[in-house]
């Protein structure tokens, strides 16, 4: 067993200090520094699970679907509402005035309220109205931020509002 200490500085609420322990013996395979990092990176695949079930399917909504197919395709929109949310937020990360962001600093929660804001007005154009008309959309997420304390993943509860 191998027993990585490591602090995080800059972050105003962090811990003094963490603890990671690992099976990994080899320091020249996996070092600590990368370890310690990957460690806080894994958090954002529990941080999507999140904004999948709760935000973008609803915690409280059940599917409508009566046959396995159809559940299946219910399932598969939703996943790609997720994916289409992410990757507007993506954009308006990297396109943010003076200098570009990290995506996983934007906050989800926003840009599903932004998304159901402008959705309805949008349904009514066609595919190649939409691309030119995300800018709105992509300069309020770029403004929306997670809390300092979430820099490197943002949970539900810390996204500003």
């Amino acid at each position: 067993m191998r027993v990585i200490e490591y602090t995080l500085p800059g972050m105003p609420d962090a811990a003094t200090r963490y603890r990671l322990i690992t099976t990994i013996l080899d320091p020249a395979s996996a070092p600590a520094v990368e370890l310690a990092a990957l460690y806080h990176e894994r958090w954002e695949i529990e941080t999507t699970f999140d904004e999948f079930t709760t935000h973008v399917r609803s915690a409280q909504r059940v599917l409508r679907s009566k046959t396995p197919e159809l559940v299946r395709q219910e399932a598969w929109g939703f996943l790609l509402a997720h994916f289409a949310l992410r990757a507007l937020m993506h954009e308006a990360a990297l396109g943010a005035r003076p200098h570009a962001r990290d995506p996983d600093t934007r906050s989800f929660t926003h840009a599903v309220r932004v998304a159901r804001r402008t959705l309805p007005h949008r349904a009514a154009n066609p595919p190649r109205v939409w691309r030119r008309g995300s800018r709105p959309f992509c300069t309020s997420c770029a403004r929306n931020t997670c809390a300092p304390a979430a820099a490197a993943s943002c949970p539900a509860g810390s996204n500003t509002r």
